[in-house]
């Protein structure tokens, strides 16, 4: 799966998802740390990338419509601590059926993974 990881997710959880063979980019490794969220949201739909992240301002069904991008993957936990951020994710990519989430919108929390699909 190709991935972008936005700025506010710890960067450890790019080489987590790297060594289960996931390509990977980062918003801070492109240069984008800062930017504005159409930035990012644009380089991530130019690259055709899974979108990554933390930020509420990607939360929005009827903006980010299943089946209108690459797919995001919004980030919920009550303890965002660094941490947290990187088990979570590990155990839902080593989990879940991540390839299947292409186009769709998904919510992480510490007890569930919601997929809205096209």
């Amino acid at each position: 799966m190709k991935i972008k990881l936005d700025e506010n997710l710890p960067a450890e959880i790019a080489a987590n998802l790297k060594s289960l063979g996931h390509d990977v980019q980062t918003v801070h490794d492109e240069g984008l740390t800062g930017r504005p969220d159409n930035d990012i949201w644009t380089a991530a739909q130019r690259e055709q990338r899974f979108l990554m992240t933390q930020d509420l301002d990607f939360s929005n069904v009827h903006i980010f419509e299943p089946g209108s991008h690459s797919g995001i993957l919004l980030v919920r936990l009550r303890s965002s601590s660094r941490q947290n951020l990187i088990n979570r994710i590990r155990d839902v990519f080593r989990i879940e059926d991540v390839e299947s989430w292409t186009g769709c919108f998904v919510v992480a929390t510490e007890r569930k993974v919601r997929v809205r699909r096209p």
